[in-house]
């Protein structure tokens, strides 16, 4: 009980609840649902948390449950409720008095609430959606901290009236919570009440219970040090607030407003003082300042409210005593400067132009004087002060315009915060004033006061502040508002005015006061005119050196304010005003400065800085003096390098080939996720997509015009064998053909794509999948290079082909978008799908390899881990000298873009470096040490390598024409030191290929064993191991893939004014990276050395005797030793250290060297490389072999002295150096403890392995980014929830917020959210392509058929889209394939006689009177019925060998054998099956309404069911013409049946039945094609309980619904019915037609009965040479059914057949099997039958199987003629479901989970034994299957002496044969007087079996009867009537029955012997 806050928290939703409080404000009812955005938080400051009390409404249930179950680690807490007193009300909502407490009943009841007593809500478990009225004292409730609360409680019933309840265990009996757990109050009291404007009762807010937890967490986690308070020790008057509002202040305005003193000069009291807003580092006077401040603080005001940083009362596991307090840390490193894109507001305000900069237009109004520029401000200021507009008019500018920047991005910013409120409103809040501009300008001024030096400021910030401050007022009404009920008279009115126009400058100038002159405050009385010209003025006179920010604030005491702020800080004012510019206009400006010689002064004061003379003087004097010979300092030259050979005479270092690997796991995923999503296209209901249709795939890659990443899509389409597979293209592949198949998108692809339209046009039943990738370049709209068109071709291009209407309209197009930021292609305009997005899944979950990958991928998110404290070495660096120099030079010269002093500044630091390298040391004066550190390495690795491999280093210069200067100036460095063997320069541009020089190129082609002469590296990737830097150009990245002897990713050259998250992102991603996964790069040190079988290498944690190598740069210079073990931030971002060493050694590439302990150097280290990508990402494709060390002899190392300094990067080295070395004492190891590494021999030598060159260990290792320190701050910076501030970036220069009005995003999003939110919350800019798409997420607005891929840069995206192109084909022909039934027929060996063959063989049709004459044969050959009994012919003599051995019945379905077949065009389909031509026979056509159906009832009497039939036809609107209804009442009357006189071949005369069970779906109904589109009359015959499914998926189909009799019947009743109804049917029409002349044998009396599985239909085509001749050839080829069924409606005399079939297929099919056309035997699957001759002969409608043989049987005995086609055969399909797997036999018990086995299918009468719920009749039929030997004992594998079966066939399983007998009079038996039976089966015998006839048969003695009957009595009857008691002896115990309850009526069997 009482306030034990934290004590149940569970952790796991805790970081997220941190972050939660300002949402609740939003969330009123009708708010703007947003689908996953209840996970949301904006970025919380600890005012508004304690505040709202952490209270988020949509996630109360959440909350319960964080809260409220047992700790996760704790033991469970059950809580017994004590029992309720005897008479007491238990009803839930009602008290234990019986007085109804539910909030809706007593909303407008007046309630009597004592003094001091609040009305709370209180939650009921058991009544979710109810609140209980509840009166506390609010002592007990928290304050609107979250503290406070007295522990215990006070509480009185409302409801009763009883009071002081002390516990509130009573409390919560007495009103009737019923908990299972623990009360708590805490828990169930949620939210304080509060009376309307009506007087009603309503719910207010959430009562905040969890302050301190919140405080204490979050300074622990030190994500957010929270305010500019320090906390306060002691908990003084300060320490708690009263939660009603103090008389005299406003909490909306500054306590400064009221009271003079210093307390109120500090931004701290207002919202602008949480974390989001400061976004720099700490500074002492911030601290000092706030301390100094709080002593004069009596009252705090509501907006600055103190965090309370000490414990909670209980302490919780996030809560350390030693954690630092919430502002130890200052202010969170989330630098400012991510301003620009957005921030210089690109993102709030629309550019005039569609393209273009943001300065161009700005809706200012200028009035009153003009302000002069003064003409030399920009040569004394030494930057163009930036003026933003704010407030009321501004005046206008002229003079010296050019030196000054006006930008409109504060005045849009203060527009969108005042539309805040009336978002609000539209969301029915009302009454909610906007936030004053007088408090938007001094939120202004605190804003700036705060943010340091070096810091730059930020449109989002400001909206950010603005918007909490406005929400904080919002909220402190609801408080106010809260206590009014409970208070016994009304608060006084608060006397406090909001700041007034004439208060602000006062208040703005004492808020600047504390800022060390960094923001000064002009005030003017008439108009801004004369505040701009006192800033020019003081500008000119130097006045303002340390100034800033300028605020100019024009008061008037009548009017609106006017205003407006200058930025007048160099750094800050340059950066600004860079930022304005657009990418295009940044260029022309480098370019122009270039042209024009503006750069030479830069030059000139270089060559100023040398105190040894001008650099390019002492390069000269260098060269002259080592002419001729190479670099005294690199004594062994690459070129030597590569000889080097061991023993066998060939290079020890084995290189990396770049030949593709397999897919690896997650590649294979992302596919098959692609795959699902195309399919799920497919599969809806909008017809977008019919996969059915298309028999092949084919593509088109579209990617950027760059030639490297085109030549790199080329090799990947290559090597994937995706042309091969698809079909495309056939070995041998030219380079030429594969280029058919990627697009670059330059000046020529517009042909290129209209002959791809043109090719998809014309192949329709081709699917073209259009891959763009890198899809997030060029988004802009074709409507903007129209006005533009004299831009370069590429713009706009995008939109003009793959948006163009033959794309959209395509119905075998489907787009697919690639690229890793897909940021601007997901606004409220995109055209694509939410559910067509398809991200990159994560490889771990939870600490779960999910997808067992054998590389790690190292990306954006690591590299910044990586920055964090305990990692050994950041991956992510800034060069701070280089920093420094670069700001000294932009103030020195302020008119040159600092894009050219940065790249000046970088090259001379290369080339200084290179000198200091190779031999001049006092350069390394003049460069940096990050620089020296790159170039140290880039020159040594070559030595560390056999071979000779070295690395790269990137060097990124985003503008070209400083690329080409950079280029040309390290290469003239590079030749005057003579090192152009040692490594290459390379220019990457992307409008042309590589050129790299021959020496490499020879070097190249050794390495990757090319012999081919005229072979040149084409893509990065080819450059593997190649020693080189490369200058890689171009505004963007185009998706080139770099190599993975990558080490050095140089970055400090990038736009780091624009920062937008797309932007950003794509620099880093140039270091994505896969490395080993066997080492964890963010756990420990990065281990370096080889992991063996047995023992595994470790660095050693001892900085004694570390082994590490350290890279000096002079002699005599030691090298500082640091562990690797120990992470710490790099020591390189701060260049005045002197130690060169110790930063280079922080680099990881030079100091890790291990070494295996006493391992035998001999030891075969190579492992094969795991398979990994096609890699887009190449640098994905497996690792190298591992080196082999030299067969040398074992080598030791000792530390290298100061003399010798080993090279950088050596990792490992081989023998082959001959390095002497001595031996180091094993006394020295460290204590090994946990490391893995093996304890050291006596000897204590340490053997070392092969050196590893720089490829290898690039394989385990990811390069390090150098970085703009702008750039690295805003990426290491995060906000309160842990979220890097690079995230919350506008996401795409392309798109602008919706609104400041916006949450901000949630680091536990997943990217699907980040989707859902960037789609609310982003509209593209009028220069987008999807900017006209302005359906704002309407499900019609999106194209059916686009997809998007996103994932992280180079992690394999072409890899697995190449993948899924591959298993779409796969699935495309499996579509088009079916499993059909494929077995050869059975028993074929036992007919021989030769008058049962047809011998007219060319007979297209069979002769009657040759047919009459061929015997019947009775055996049975379907394959199907491999496992039923044998029928005895007389003419057979089998033994028992020629029977198969019987298969178990649960293999029976398994175990059938298939062939895959390839659908033709005449096959039958299912549901699945869309195409155009049959849309409409499907009643699914778009055009055609949804077809109406009605439903008629059709009733025919027959005398042996003893009643009348009612059957129901659901006939569609459309298929009526095939029935004839009654006149006056629409009566169904008949079916229409043709003539057999019809001669059309426009239709198929035989109406078609398809009975089906369970197949709605998979049944092949849909016989379009396969009556290739004839008219055909097809009836479904279905279960009443299943006619709603079919109707659903059939709609334009006739269905036949059976009486619900027959739910639970076999497929005899359908058969049944189905004849019986024909044959009335017929009756029927005779009848009608006789009345128009007809006769009634014209009437056409057949009808098909066929399979719902009748999937393909063939026909053999016999050559038979002659007449009776021997030579026989035939071949088989797939018809429609039409063909085939018009063939037989043609036969001669066809009313004389009774049945008519055709052989089922199978691929084995022998040519005596169709040598012969015709077989009179029995037919299966697909029947032709004739209802008339068959009238007496009906199918059996108990049967559940083998009702055809049974049928065919006594169509026989009838004396009636069955043909089978042999040259005709039906295929079948297998098909998994339904059908008759649909009965399933289970117990009647349902407790009873054990399976039912046949044996248990009988019982004896009256037993105990368990009922079956199952037809009686199938447990027959299976029991007698399985299990008939029981009965009759003597048949077993007996086939001389059979069952004889009295009119009917029961299938007794393999082993017995049975002899079937009629006894209709006149019917055709086999002579049986030979014959000795060994049993007899009587089955529900008729009054046609008497006595007499069973004594014409002979019995065995011994032979066993089985006499089967509906009932017992019956069962008697049978007995006496039939005299079996004469010579059939019988026992009591003989007597056997179903084992079904008695009204599922069983039936029951007597068994007896023959006497």
């Amino acid at each position: 009980m009482g306030n034990s806050y934290a004590g149940q928290l569970k952790a796991t939703r805790f970081e997220e609840v941190l972050h939660n409080s300002i949402e609740a404000s939003l969330r009123s009812n009708n708010l703007v649902p947003r689908p996953v955005f209840s996970q949301l938080y904006l970025e919380a400051e600890q005012q508004l948390s304690s505040l709202e009390g952490g209270s988020r409404v949509d996630n109360e249930e959440e909350e319960e449950e964080g809260e409220g179950g047992p700790d996760p680690n704790g033991p469970p807490n059950p809580y017994q409720l004590p029992p309720a007193p005897e008479g007491c009300c238990t009803t839930d909502g009602f008290c234990q008095a019986g007085k109804d407490l539910r909030l809706v009943s007593m909303s407008s009841e007046p309630v009597d609430v004592p003094a001091g007593f609040l009305l709370v809500g209180a939650k009921s478990p058991s009544l979710p959606d109810h609140l209980l009225v509840c009166a506390v004292d609010k002592r007990f409730l928290p304050d609107d901290n979250g503290h406070n609360a007295l522990l215990g409680f006070s509480g009185n019933c409302v409801g009763c009236g009883k009071k002081g309840f002390c516990y509130f265990t009573d409390f919560s009996n007495h009103i009737n919570l019923k908990l299972t757990t623990q009360p708590k109050k805490q828990k169930h009291l949620k939210y304080y009440l509060v009376r309307n404007a009506q007087g009603t009762l309503t719910k207010g807010p959430l009562i905040c219970w969890k302050g301190s937890e919140f405080r204490s967490r979050q300074s622990s986690t030190g994500t957010c040090n929270s305010s500019l308070f320090p906390p306060l020790e002691s908990s003084g008057p300060l320490a708690a607030f009263p939660s009603e509002s103090v008389p005299g202040t406003n909490p909306g305005v500054p306590m400064g407003a009221q009271q003079a003193g210093p307390a109120s000069d500090h931004p701290s009291l207002t919202s602008a003082s949480g974390p989001a807003v400061f976004n720099g580092k700490d500074s002492p006077k911030h601290q000092q300042l706030a301390k100094s401040s709080l002593s004069a603080l009596p009252r705090p005001s509501a907006l600055g409210i103190l965090p309370n940083s000490g414990p909670p009362k209980k302490r919780h596991k996030g809560w350390s005593p030693e954690s630092p307090s919430a502002t130890d840390g200052g202010y969170p490193q989330s630098s400012g400067n991510r301003a620009k894109y957005e921030g210089a507001g690109v993102s709030c305000v629309p550019q005039a132009g569609l393209v273009g900069p943001a300065s161009v237009s700005f809706p200012v109004v200028a009035s009153g004087e003009p302000v002069s520029v003064p003409d030399n401000l920009l040569k004394i200021c030494k930057a163009k002060p930036v003026i933003f507009k704010g407030h009321g008019n501004f005046p206008y500018l002229c003079g010296n315009l050019s030196d000054v920047v006006v930008s409109p991005l504060l005045y849009t910013c203060y527009q969108n915060s005042q539309s805040i409120s009336r978002a609000y409103e539209q969301r029915g809040a009302s009454s909610i004033q906007p936030i004053s501009e007088e408090m938007q300008l001094l939120l202004t001024v605190y804003y700036l006061v705060q943010l340091a030096a070096d810091q730059v400021p930020l449109m989002e910030d400001l909206e950010q502040i603005f918007l909490r401050s406005w929400r904080e007022s919002h909220l402190t009404e609801i408080r106010q508002y809260q206590q009014v009920p409970s208070q016994p008279y009304p608060p006084a009115p608060s006397t406090a005015a909001p700041v007034t126009s004439a208060q602000l400058p006062w208040l703005a100038g004492l808020a600047a006061s504390s800022c060390n002159d960094s923001v000064h405050v002009i005030e003017c009385a008439y108009s801004l005119a004369e505040g701009l010209s006192e800033m020019f003025r003081l500008l000119i006179e130097g006045k303002l050196a340390k100034t800033n920010y300028v605020v100019i604030i024009c008061a008037c005491r009548n009017a609106a304010i006017d205003s407006c702020i200058a930025v007048t800080g160099k750094y800050q004012a340059r950066i600004l005003s860079e930022s304005l510019l657009s990418p295009a206009e940044y260029q022309r400006e480098v370019h122009y400065e270039l042209v024009t010689g503006k750069v030479d002064s830069l030059g000139a004061f270089f060559s100023t800085l040398c105190p040894e003379g001008d650099m390019d003087i002492l390069l000269d004097k260098f060269h002259q003096e080592n002419q001729g010979h190479v670099s005294s300092s690199l004594p062994a030259s690459s070129v030597t390098q590569a000889a080097a050979l061991d023993v066998s005479g060939t290079p020890v270092c084995t290189s990396c080939h770049l030949e593709p690997r397999g897919v690896r796991p997650l590649q294979l995923a992302v596919a098959q996720k692609l795959l699902s999503h195309v399919c799920s296209i497919a599969d809806s209901s909008t017809q977008n997509l019919d996969l059915g249709s298309f028999e092949k795939v084919d593509f088109l890659i579209c990617i950027p015009p760059s030639e490297v990443t085109y030549q790199q899509t080329l090799f990947h389409v290559w090597h994937s064998g995706v042309l091969l597979e698809l079909g495309l293209e056939k070995e041998p592949m030219t380079k030429q053909r594969v280029e058919q198949y990627v697009l670059k998108l330059d000046a020529e692809a517009q042909t290129r794509f209209k002959a791809f339209l043109q090719n998809s046009f014309q192949n329709p039943h081709t699917l073209f999948v259009l891959i763009h990738d890198h899809a997030h370049w060029d988004l802009v709209s074709s409507a903007v290079h129209n006005l533009y068109s004299q831009s370069d071709p590429p713009v706009g291009l995008v939109d003009r082909l793959l948006n163009c209407r033959e794309v959209k309209e395509a119905p075998n197009i489907v787009t697919l978008h690639v690229t890793s930021f897909p940021y601007a292609l997901q606004t409220q305009h995109t055209l694509i799908s939410p559910y067509n997005e398809i991200h990159w899944p994560l490889s771990y979950s939870n600490g779960v390899d999910l997808y067992h990958e054998n590389k790690k991928y190292f990306g954006l998110s690591e590299f910044i881990e990586s920055t964090l404290s305990g990692h050994s070495l950041p991956l992510l660096r800034y060069d701070s000298s280089f920093e420094a120099m670069v700001t000294a030079l932009g103030k020195r010269f302020p008119r040159l873009h600092s894009a050219v002093i940065r790249t000046f500044v970088l090259v001379q630091h290369y080339a200084a470096a290179m000198m200091a390298v190779s031999g001049l040391p006092q350069m390394k004066n003049h460069t940096s040490v990050e620089t020296l550190e790159i170039t140290q390495n880039l020159l040594n690795a070559p030595k560390q390598c056999p071979c000779g491999h070295g690395l790269m280093v990137l060097l990124r210069v985003p503008c070209s024409p400083l690329a080409a200067v950079a280029y040309e100036r390290l290469a003239h460095v590079r030749a005057r030191l003579a090192l152009e063997e040692h490594f290459e320069i390379i220019l990457g541009n992307p409008s042309s290929g590589i050129t790299v020089g021959k020496h490499f190129v020879k070097q190249l082609k050794m390495w990757q064993k090319i012999e081919d002469a005229e072979w040149r590296p084409q893509t990065y990737l080819e450059l593997e191991g190649l020693p080189c830097i490369l200058i890689f150009s171009g505004m963007d990245p185009h998706g080139e893939s770099l190599p993975r002897s990558l080490r050095y990713c140089d970055l400090r050259l990038i736009n780091s004014s624009c920062l937008v998250r797309t932007a950003l992102e794509q620099e880093l991603g140039l270091a994505a990276y896969f490395v080993s996964n066997e080492i964890p790069l963010e756990k420990g040190a990065k281990n370096e050395a080889l992991e063996s079988d047995g023992e595994k290498l470790s660095s050693t944690d001892n900085e004694d005797e570390e082994l590490g190598t350290e890279v000096c740069f002079e002699a005599g210079s030691t090298s500082e030793k640091r562990s690797p073990v120990k992470r710490e931030r790099s020591s390189s971002h701060d260049s005045a250290s002197s130690s060169l060493s110790s930063k280079a050694s922080s680099s990881a590439l030079c100091s890790e060297t291990s070494a295996q302990v006493s391992g035998p150097p001999q030891r075969d280290q190579a492992r094969s490389p795991p398979p990994c990508g096609p890699a887009e990402e190449a640098r994905a494709t497996g690792e190298k072999p591992w080196l082999r060390t030299s067969q040398g002899p074992p080598m030791v190392i000792s530390r290298h002295g100061p003399g010798h300094p080993p090279p950088p990067d050596c990792g490992l080295r081989t023998s082959q150096r001959g390095l002497q070395v001595s031996v180091t004492a094993s006394s020295h190891l460290p204590s090994l403890g946990s490391t893995a590494m093996s304890t050291a021999p006596a000897t204590g030598t340490l053997v070392l392995q092969a050196s590893q060159c720089s490829v290898t260990k690039a394989c385990r290792q990811p390069p390090t980014v150098f970085l703009p320190k702008l750039v690295y701050d805003v990426l290491v910076s995060t906000d309160s929830s842990g979220l890097p501030k690079a995230a919350s970036l506008l996401p795409a220069p392309s798109v602008m917020w919706t609104s400041s009005f916006r949450p901000l995003l949630s680091k536990t999003m997943t990217s699907t959210e980040q989707s859902l939110y960037y789609r609310q919350w982003t509209v593209p800019r009028p220069s987008h392509m999807d900017y006209g798409n302005r359906a704002e997420g309407r499900v019609d607005s999106f194209h059916p058929r686009r997809l998007l891929l996103s994932g992280p840069p180079q992690i394999g995206k072409t890899g697995a889209y190449l993948q899924f192109l591959s298993i779409l084909s796969r699935m495309l022909i499996r579509l088009t394939e079916v499993d059909v039934y494929d077995e050869e027929e059975i028993n074929t060996s036992l007919r021989e006689e030769s008058d049962w063959h047809y011998l007219q063989l060319s007979d297209p049709w069979p002769d009657l009177e040759l047919f009459q004459k061929m015997p019947f044969d009775y055996i049975i050959h379907d394959p199907k019925y491999e496992d039923a009994s044998l029928i005895c012919a007389h003419h057979q003599s089998i033994k028992s060998e020629d029977r198969g051995i019987s298969r178990k019945p649960e293999d029976l379905y398994v175990r059938r054998q298939t062939a895959r077949m390839r659908l033709s065009k005449y096959a039958a389909y299912n549901t699945y099956h869309h195409c155009e031509q049959c849309h409409q026979y499907m009643g699914f056509h778009p055009r055609y309404q949804l077809y109406e159906s009605t439903l008629h009832a059709f009733a025919f009497s027959y005398s042996m069911l003893g009643e009348e039939i009612q059957l129901h036809f659901i006939i569609p609107k459309s298929k009526e013409h095939h029935f004839v209804f009654s006149q006056p009442g629409g009566q169904l009357e008949s079916m229409r049946l043709p003539l057999v006189t019809d001669k059309s071949h426009e239709y198929i005369k035989s109406p078609t039945f398809t009975p089906t069970t369970g197949r709605h779906e998979h049944g092949l109904f849909n016989l379009y094609h396969a009556m290739d589109g004839a008219s055909h009359l097809h009836v479904l015959v279905v279960k009443e309980y299943e006619m709603a499914i079919y109707k659903k998926y059939w709609p334009n189909h006739i269905m036949l619904v059976l009486p619900s009799i027959f739910n639970s019947a076999g497929v005899g009743a359908a058969h049944f019915l189905i004849k019986e109804l024909s044959y009335h049917n017929l009756e029927l029409e005779r009848n009608r037609q006789e009345e128009l002349g007809i006769k009634p044998q014209d009437i056409w009396p057949f009808i098909v009965i066929s399979d719902d599985s009748c999937v393909m239909w063939n026909v053999v085509d016999v050559d038979c040479g002659g007449e009776r001749s021997r030579e026989f050839s035939w071949s088989e080829r797939n018809v429609s059914l039409k063909h085939i069924m018009q063939h037989i409606e043609a036969s001669p005399n066809i009313t004389r057949y009774a049945l008519l079939g055709m052989r089922k297929w199978a691929s084995k099919t022998r040519g005596g099997e169709v040598r012969e056309p015709f077989s009179r035997c029995h037919v299966h699957d697909f029947i032709i039958l004739n209802v008339d001759l068959t009238q007496n002969v009906q199918y059996n409608q108990n049967r559940f199987t083998c009702d055809d043989v049974d049928f065919n049987l006594r169509v026989h005995s009838a004396g009636l003629l069955l043909c089978r086609f042999n040259r005709f055969s039906v295929m079948k399909k297998q098909i998994a479901v339904g059908g008759h797997r649909s009965f399933h036999i289970t117990s009647k018990v349902s407790d009873s989970s054990a399976a039912v086995v046949p044996a248990q299918y009988i019982c004896a009468p009256d037993s105990k034994h368990t009922f079956l719920a199952a037809p009686a009749q199938l447990l027959l039929e299976k029991f007698l299957q399985h299990h008939s030997q029981r009965f009759f004992p003597l048949s077993l594998k007996n086939h001389s002496h059979p069952v004889l079966s009295v009119d009917c066939y029961l299938n007794l399983g393999s082993q017995i044969s049975v002899c079937y007998v009629s006894s209709r009079p006149h019917s055709l038996n086999i002579s049986c007087s030979d014959l000795m039976f060994s049993g007899l089966l009587l089955y529900l015998c008729d009054s046609f079996v008497a006595a007499s006839f069973l004594k014409k048969f002979h019995f065995l003695k011994g032979a066993t009867l089985c006499v089967i009957c509906q009932d017992r009595n019956s069962l008697r009857q049978t007995v006496v009537r039939l005299e079996l008691e004469d010579e059939w002896q019988f026992r009591l115990r003989d007597e056997f029955q179903t084992a079904n309850a008695k009204e599922d009526r069983p039936l029951f069997f007597l068994t007896g012997r023959h006497i």
